[in-house]
């Protein structure tokens, strides 16, 4: 099966995958746990792989570039204009299908393991400093 682009929606235990032809026909539609994915795309040709960003995603992400694929991630606020109707999980893989292959879209850098400890570390901090700020704020006013 020549797929032309897959879109992957990711979800707590199970993905929905939708693949689209050359002509931007879907041609593929299945649910895989995580396990079942990645036996089904080492044996998949496809051009473009696309899912929503987010920390799973930087995971399966690198696990699908070394299966030589080419991927790619999106925010979720680019992908919601090509939802066509009510939200369910193949609707959200196909939108994203239709979103990988658009010239003008913005992607999101694949981050390593190092990179998202990190970036989640600036983020508790960025926390404390924020309960701290409230904490002086409301002593400020209780005065």
């Amino acid at each position: 099966m020549e797929l032309q682009t897959v879109g992957i929606d990711l979800g707590k235990t199970s993905f929905h995958v939708v693949g689209l032809d050359a002509q931007g026909k879907v041609a593929l539609r299945k649910r895989f746990s995580r396990s079942q994915l990645l036996q089904f795309t080492a044996n998949l040709r496809v051009h473009l792989i696309g899912m929503e960003a987010c920390g799973g995603a930087h995971f399966l992400g690198r696990a699908l570039r070394q299966q030589g694929h080419q991927v790619r991630l999106m925010p979720a606020q680019y992908v919601k204009p090509f939802v066509k109707t009510n939200k369910n999980d193949y609707i959200d893989a196909e939108a994203i299908a239709e979103a990988v292959s658009r010239p003008t879209m913005r992607f999101v850098p694949i981050k390593t393991d190092d990179q998202l400890d990190l970036q989640s570390l600036h983020r508790v901090r960025e926390r404390w400093v924020m309960r701290r700020t409230a904490v002086i704020v409301i002593n400020h006013l209780k005065t």
